[in-house]
């Protein structure tokens, strides 16, 4: 029951404001200046002229607004220019977390441009609408109390007529009265001749003429003044007051649409941020932690085992040269696996000895090989995998501009007017040159890729191979990274786990430099790039350590087994070797070739020598003339 009563009473309550509102509507409809405010002229110019002070104000604030906005998105705009990845950052570009950043600087840029079109709406469509009118208000206002004042200075000069007439009006009168009362005495006085009072008679007479003139116009003057008053009140000032309030609602009614407009133009824009705020949700949303996981294995993924244990060294089956070599092996063969991983040796041996003679396998622009055969498997076969993807788009590229040319040859040819097909002709060899050379550059990176995918991923690293060799299995590791109990074929490839052999090779002939490597002061310097491996040549120190290590004779046998040649070669010019790894020769001397040019400019080669059987180092490819076995 009190629930009714008051549900009823608040209906009722709300009635009433409503009744009063449109009431209130309805007396401001009937009500005016010019009736309601006929005596505050003064306090209504004073009124008008602040309202249009508050539309500049306004105004002021909007282009202040505009600034702002206009300061905001160019921050942004820097803000988001200062952030895009650099082109040394565009390979982590496959990461979903670099994608969603990239993505959300993109939505950054576009809220940027929202407020830019904020801020261009605000000045094309509202500052500019709010300065007219304030223009406009200031121009009318001005003329309406132009108009006042004209009014108000005719009803005064009225006024001041009037005044003046009944001033006259009053003189004449008491004049006339003054008159009479002369003539009344003069008539009684009887010593007064006839011509005298005669006299004193006109003068009556003209005095009262005068008081009736001055009669006559003050009436005349009082009527043209209340008529004038009554037109100035109820029709001139009325009129001019209501312009004013035309003017001043006018005023009102433009700050109203103003305020919306603006709003207006802030709503458009919202569903756009709004949109920018889902895009980078979504691009937050995106970011899959297990999928950039699988992203750096695949990219660092070498394609090596891990290192098997290293076995027991019984020091009382050693003597202690195998035992000091044992250790050298140990601990030179860590750089050789480092360089192999990193491909960071091969790269420095590599810039070291290119400065002779020419380079096969020329370098990227990141210091890489060109067919990629310093990294390791996978990494190399991805790589060949890009580079075809993107040579097949830049031919379906070439291609798609070739046929334009051709059917534009083809329609000049069949119509001269619209062109010379001649002119045609040197973009067409010149694509067709383009698209040559493409194809031949694909198919040299897909024999690459058919090479590297023929080739089994190294089953072990280089040091689970060195501990092969420790434990008395002795392999030798061929260029093609496959591992083969003690038997060379000779048929030496470059591998796709970093060039393991050439490793390899310089470790055995920095060993064969120092001699057979008794102390640690022989080993290879790693900024060389020249580092000891497991593949050990015959007749190198290091061959001899593991022998003497294993104290097996058979084993001994084995191991001194020499590689079979790939070819010989004959010296072109003489050559003094100056740098660690490599061997002098003089001009005609024959040599065998047991390992081809890498791509670095040097090829493997050894000769005959009286003293410890033979002598095996790097000499320039570019010195040499080579003749391979079939």
């Amino acid at each position: 029951m009190l629930a009714l009563l008051a549900s009823g009473s608040s209906r009722s309550s709300s009635n009433n404001k409503l009744a009063e509102s449109e009431n209130a509507a309805q007396n401001s409809n009937n009500m005016s200046w010019g009736t309601e405010l006929w005596d505050q002229s003064e306090y209504l110019a004073i009124h008008t002229n602040r309202g249009i002070d508050a539309l500049d104000k306004y105004a002021n604030f909007l282009r202040d607004r505009v600034a702002i906005e206009t300061e905001y998105a160019g921050k942004l705009r820097r803000l988001v220019k200062n952030y895009q990845p650099k082109k040394k950052e565009e390979e982590d570009n496959e990461f979903t977390s670099v994608q969603a950043f990239r993505n959300l600087l993109k939505e950054v840029g576009d809220l940027a441009g929202q407020r830019e079109v904020v801020s261009e709406s605000l000045q094309v469509a509202v500052i500019a609408g709010v300065t007219l009118l304030s223009k406009t208000l200031r121009e009318e206002r001005k003329k309406c109390l132009s108009d006042g004042a004209n009014l108000q200075q005719n009803l005064t000069s009225q006024l001041s007529s009037l005044d003046r007439a009944k001033r006259n009006y009053e003189k004449a009168y008491r004049d006339s009265e003054k008159a009479v009362d002369s003539y009344k005495r003069a008539d009684m006085d009887l010593n007064l001749s006839r011509a005298e009072v005669e006299r004193y008679k006109n003068v009556m007479t003209s005095k009262i003429q005068q008081s009736d003139d001055a009669k006559n116009e003050y009436a005349n003057q009082l009527q043209k003044t209340n008529n004038l008053q009554q037109q100035h009140f109820n029709m001139l000032l009325p009129a001019v007051l209501n312009r004013l309030q035309e003017l001043d609602e006018k005023r009102t009614r433009g700050f109203r649409e103003f305020i919306v407009g603006a709003a207006d133009v802030e709503s458009s824009v919202a569903p756009i941020i709004a949109r920018c705020m889902e895009g980078i949700v979504k691009a937050g949303e995106s970011i899959n932690e297990k999928e950039d996981t699988f992203k750096v294995i695949e990219r660092y993924q070498s394609g090596f085992t891990p290192p098997r244990d290293i076995p027991f060294e019984d020091l009382s089956k050693c003597d202690p040269d195998s035992v000091q070599d044992s250790h050298y092996s140990s601990s030179t063969n860590h750089l050789t696996i480092k360089g192999t991983m990193s491909a960071n040796k091969l790269r420095k041996r590599v810039g070291i000895f290119n400065i002779f003679g020419s380079n096969k396998n020329s370098l990227t622009a990141d210091g890489q090989k060109e067919d990629f055969s310093d990294l390791p498997p996978n990494q190399r076969r991805k790589k060949l995998q890009g580079k075809i993807a993107e040579l097949s788009q830049n031919i379906a590229q070439e291609t798609k501009a070739r046929d334009g040319l051709m059917k534009m040859k083809i329609v000049y040819e069949a119509n001269s007017s619209l062109g010379n097909p001649m002119t045609v002709e040197g973009q067409l060899n010149e694509s067709e040159h383009k698209l040559e050379k493409l194809k031949v550059d694909l198919k040299k990176y897909q024999d690459y890729l058919e090479k590297a995918s023929q080739v089994p991923v190294a089953a072990s690293s280089p040091q689970a191979s060195r501990n092969q060799l420790q434990n008395g299995h002795r392999t030798s590791r061929h260029s093609n990274g496959s591992a083969d109990d003690h038997h060379d074929d000779g048929d030496d490839q470059p591998d796709d786990a970093g060039s393991l052999s050439r490793s390899d090779s310089e470790d055995n002939v920095a060993q064969i430099q120092n001699g057979h490597n008794n102390n640690n002061n022989g080993s290879a310097s790693p900024e060389s790039g020249l580092g000891t491996s497991h593949t050990s040549l015959p007749g190198s120190g290091q061959g001899s350590a593991n022998e003497n290590a294993i104290g097996d004779e058979t084993y001994y046998e084995t191991e001194v087994e020499t590689l079979n040649p790939l070819g010989t070669c004959r010296a072109l010019y003489p050559f003094e070797a100056s740098s660690e790894g490599s061997i002098p020769m003089s001009e005609g001397e024959e040599l065998q070739v047991i390992e081809i040019d890498q791509g670095d400019g040097w090829t493997r080669v050894r000769r005959a020598n009286n003293s410890n059987g033979w002598d095996e180092g790097f000499v320039p490819t570019s010195y040499i003339e080579c003749t391979l076995y079939a």
